[in-house]
């Protein structure tokens, strides 16, 4: 799929982080943006600087995401384009000792439960709502109706102590990039996925500078965390390049994560 003027996108998690940095990437071929957030002073601020749109956007509810995308779509048309960014994530154990009380404690349900909400059903929600609307687009000259980009993560295959919740809902999203590939497969929609590694987005930002230098000592090469534009590069790739479908691709400069 050719990038231009004609081309609508929807960035979920659009705000900030990874999602900024692809908002920014489309933007700069002339893609018009639409971006889906919770925080509404940062979405709309970036949306005005890209002379795009904001909505905001719950990702794991139904009718919120319903009018986010008829937001979007009044503004900018059609989507050809979804890349879903938006997620969460907590570090709690299965089961440990609770150093205050003594006792045992496990981890809450709920908390589980919030993470796989957001990661993965927020995700499909978004995919399943935007492949409807691609269905009513005519296909361009390459066959291509629609891209649609997930994010996951390393932590998909090689989760650490705490990412129980964390790990199972990004392999979630690896696990059903090849189905829904799949299943639009007909329809001349594409559906990929990246695994992102260690990258400097604002939930590092704050972390003390020894942290930082000992994270990007730990990857093989180069040894720095990643730069949001990088992954924003490969969503770009995968859009352009139509033989890319069904891929769930690691982007982590040969990372294999250790258990902590």
């Amino acid at each position: 799929m050719e990038l231009n003027s004609g081309i609508s996108a929807i960035i979920t998690g659009g705000a900030s982080g990874l999602g900024e940095a692809t908002a920014r990437a489309l933007a700069s071929h002339g893609v018009k943006v639409a971006l889906f957030d919770m925080n509404e002073d940062k979405g709309t601020a970036l949306a005005n600087e890209l002379g795009g749109v904001f909505c905001k956007v719950n990702v794991t509810d139904d009718a919120d995401a319903a009018a986010g995308f008829a937001k979007a779509r009044a503004a900018n048309g059609q989507e050809r384009v979804l890349v879903n960014c938006a997620g969460i994530g907590n570090a709690i154990k299965t089961a440990g000792r609770d150093k205050k009380t003594g006792g045992t404690k496990h981890f809450p349900l709920a908390d589980f439960e919030r993470v796989v909400k957001v990661n993965l059903l927020g995700t499909f929600n978004c995919i399943a709502k935007s492949a409807q609307g691609m269905l009513d687009l005519e296909p361009l000259d390459d066959g291509d109706r629609g891209v649609i980009i997930n994010t996951s993560s390393v932590a998909a295959q090689d989760g650490q102590i705490g990412q129980a919740a964390y790990s199972a809902s990004k392999a979630g999203v690896v696990g059903m990039t090849l189905p829904i590939a799949r299943d639009l497969s007909g329809e001349g929609i594409r559906v990929n996925t990246i695994m992102p590694g260690l990258f400097y987005t604002p939930l590092l930002m704050g972390a003390p500078e020894e942290v930082l230098n000992a994270l990007s000592a730990s990857v093989p090469y180069p040894k720095r965390l990643g730069l949001p534009p990088e992954f924003a590069s490969l969503v770009l790739e995968m859009v352009r390049n139509q033989y890319f479908n069904g891929e769930s691709v690691r982007l982590d400069g040969a990372i294999r994560m250790a258990p902590r």
